[in-house]
């Protein structure tokens, strides 16, 4: 089965990520490209050797492309990933899954009428560290869990984006939406829903824009650090810090405290997985290290949505799980700003 694909927005993460994991995938047939900058689809058409899209209609339409893969600015995922669905393609929506619970309802009910895969790229899921992290967790080596805490951070998204300048869309609160909250943030409220088999349900947080600025010197319409206190269904408690001024290095690291141990997972560049248990002894893990900006390496998650598809099954980061995330994210940016403890429904 060789099946081709569409992709919706050509900046850096369809350029560095997707694209190039489509075509190292056996299965895929050829890539076509969409972007509103059509000279930006030409250039990954031509880096890839695919073909390209003059408006997103066309894209599709064309009863050939079976997946899309919407890589568009967080605004527009609920108006492309929608329509793709509603057009009888299997979608891939970039994280987050939308900016509003509306929206993303919107895209899931779109996926329900139209009986299409819908996955979100959380991609943490993915990495063999955070899989043999949820083994040693679920098989209970280190008895229950109690705590944890996780922080995600980097230099920013203006050394990231394809405008690598401080007039990046990230910095706009119109179509980020949320900051360093949606961009990093949400990647570990999915992994601790994932990792914990639990879900968090209340959430306490301050924020602040501490220092980026935009094109004329202004501190940014964002937040650009967040730090949260957060308590799952099962009564686990833990920290989470979410920052764009971890200058120098990038931090992706948590860290789950257990009954009987701890386990570390990213804190050492050697041995992405440490565990060290109650009297003492340690047990170190060697495995990949994880992606990071200056480090691109195959994330697994086109491989995974492509199997989904050919293979028909559940993706393993299903839209309700990106709305759950969501949820979560609305409630830190909401208790942020009035400074309450928030709920989450």
């Amino acid at each position: 089965m060789k099946i081709k694909v569409g992709i919706i927005g050509c900046g850096s993460i369809a350029k560095l990520r997707h694209a190039p994991e489509y075509k190292a995938n056996p299965y895929v047939s050829e890539i076509i490209f969409y972007d509103r900058n059509i000279e930006r689809a030409q250039a990954l058409a031509d880096l890839f050797g695919g073909g390209v899209a003059e408006t997103v209609e066309e894209l599709l339409a064309d009863p050939s492309i079976l997946v899309i893969s919407d890589c568009s600015s967080n605004e527009f995922h609920h108006i492309f990933s929608t329509k793709a669905l509603l057009s009888g393609k299997h979608v891939l929506c970039e994280k987050p899954i939308a900016l509003t619970i509306e929206h993303a309802e919107k895209i899931i009910e779109a996926q329900s009428r139209s009986g299409r895969k819908l996955m979100v790229d959380h991609n943490q899921r993915l990495t063999r560290a955070h899989q043999r992290a949820k083994e040693i967790i679920e098989k209970n080596q280190l008895g229950d869990v109690l705590t944890f805490r996780t922080t995600f951070g980097h230099s920013g998204p203006e050394k990231w984006g394809v405008d690598k300048t401080n007039s990046t869309w990230f910095f706009k609160k119109d179509r980020s939406g949320f900051g360093v909250a949606v961009d990093l943030g949400i990647h570990k409220i999915d992994l601790l829903h994932y990792l914990l088999d639990d879900e968090i349900d209340q959430v306490n947080a301050m924020q602040g824009t501490l220092d980026k600025v935009d094109k004329d010197g202004n501190p940014i319409e964002v937040c650009d650090n967040i730090v949260c206190v957060l308590k799952t269904k099962q009564g686990r408690i833990g920290t989470a810090t979410f920052s764009w001024t971890y200058y120098g290095e990038e931090d992706n690291s948590t860290t789950i405290y257990c009954a009987n141990g701890i386990l570390k997972i990213y804190n050492n560049p050697d041995y992405p997985i440490e565990v060290i248990m109650k009297e003492g002894e340690r047990i170190n893990y060697q495995l990949e290290s994880i992606q990071t900006n200056d480090n691109q390496i195959n994330s697994g998650v086109i491989d995974a949505f492509i199997d989904s598809v050919r293979l028909d099954q559940e993706p393993i980061v299903t839209g309700l799980d990106a709305l759950a995330s969501l949820k979560v994210v609305l409630g830190i940016i909401e208790a942020a700003e009035t400074g309450k403890s928030v709920r989450i429904e």
